[in-house]
């Protein structure tokens, strides 16, 4: 059985897309049976891993999730890792499903899939809407990536309150596998004072804040216009060596 890790927070733009594939990256290089599912209707994570997520292809998670296709019908086995794509299509989720039981969406559709695969990794919308819940329900662990601003603090805030919403309703089992700090850079204040005070929101909200820091790097960016493999890219850069560390602390901590 996968265990499933989701990425997730509601603020865009801390490194959510970037770390779901260079997780899966680093599985893989272990041998692991790695799925990505695109959760997020901007479909950023479809392109990283060069899946085709045009629209007119009608083979996304989006058509699985309303039951067109079994989810094994819409997995795509590219070069880089198998992923479920998305598309703009999953945005119309949170109208078209609004009876009771849609929390349990995902889980429905990806439960025949769970027994494929190692390692499952959601990537999450920028949203604490219907579709987080839905990637939280299925979860094992949530992955809480922030950059170092005060507005990653705030969003970190609110995810854990839906994430305990999801554990009282839907999913006793999901836990928090920790805040992940990205673009850092050591020598500077503000990266200095979000770290102490994550440190501090970590403690009063019983989570970890993991001990590998994501250090910015323009080979990060470079990475996803090539839509390559980061430890092929650039492997001997400090980012990517980051993130290598980060797959090996979430392996200690049993994330993965």
């Amino acid at each position: 059985m996968a265990k499933v890790l989701c990425v997730s927070n509601q603020k865009g733009g801390v490194g959510k897309t970037t770390t779901t594939n260079i997780l899966a990256m680093g599985l893989k290089k272990l041998g692991r049976r790695v799925l990505c599912v695109d959760f997020d209707p901007q479909g950023d994570l479809s392109l990283s891993l060069r899946a085709d997520n045009r629209v007119e292809m009608q083979n996304s998670i989006y058509h699985a999730l309303k039951g067109e296709l079994l989810a094994v019908q819409t997995i795509q086995h590219t070069p880089l890792c198998d992923v479920i794509p998305a598309n703009m299509l999953l945005s119309g989720i949170e109208l078209e499903f609004n009876g009771r039981g849609r929390e349990y969406l995902l889980q429905n559709c990806l439960r025949p899939v769970l027994n494929l695969y190692d390692n499952i990794l959601i990537d999450s919308p920028p949203a604490l809407g219907i579709l987080t819940i839905n990637a939280f329900t299925l979860s094992d662990f949530v992955l809480m990536p922030i950059k170092p601003d005060a507005y990653s603090l705030k969003g970190l805030v609110q995810l854990h309150g839906t994430l305990e919403e999801v554990r009282k309703k839907t999913n006793p089992r999901v836990k928090a596998a920790g805040i992940l700090l990205t673009n850092f850079v050591s020598r500077e204040t503000t990266c200095q004072t979000i770290l102490a005070a994550s440190r501090d929101i970590a403690e009063s909200l019983g989570i970890p804040l993991l001990d590998t820091t994501i250090r910015r790097s323009k080979a990060i960016t470079d990475v996803q216009i090539h839509c390559d493999d980061a430890f092929n890219f650039a492997p001997r850069n400090g980012a990517i060596r980051d993130y290598q560390n980060l797959v090996d602390e979430l392996i200690r901590r049993e994330v993965f």
